[in-house]
């Protein structure tokens, strides 16, 4: 099994940044395309942004579109998520996800992905 380990979450006022990090275990973290998700109090989980194994690749949603940030670094066995310029709906239990099974285009489903993080918590205040 591959745990991911993520940290980072907190509280910030609105157009403050936060770097969430997510640590993977294993020696093949190269392999998988790393994605961000999120989920708001009473909403549905969504896509936030993917990353292919690379790095080379990128797939953000609309709503943080040149506002969020994905990064990894292979080396280290570890993915980040730069948020800037935060909103307060925004706020959310971030989770971090693995896709063991990349395909020709980044997974933007929950389903697609195998492993997951345990959640971290993005408060943005008024």
């Amino acid at each position: 099994q591959v745990q991911l380990v993520e940290s980072g979450g907190g509280l910030v006022q609105a157009g403050g940044s936060l770097r969430l990090s997510c640590a993977a275990s294993g020696r093949t973290f190269s392999s998988y395309v790393m994605g961000w998700f999120r989920q708001a109090p009473g909403k549905e989980r969504e896509f936030v942004v993917g990353i292919s194994e690379s790095g080379r690749s990128t797939t953000y949603a609309d709503s943080v579109k040149g506002r969020f940030t994905i990064s990894r670094d292979n080396a280290k066995n570890t993915v980040y998520l730069q948020m800037n310029s935060l909103k307060p709906e925004d706020t959310a239990v971030y989770y971090c996800a693995a896709d063991a099974k990349p395909a020709r285009f980044i997974a933007t489903t929950g389903v697609e992905y195998d492993y997951w993080g345990q959640g971290t918590q993005v408060t943005v205040s008024s």
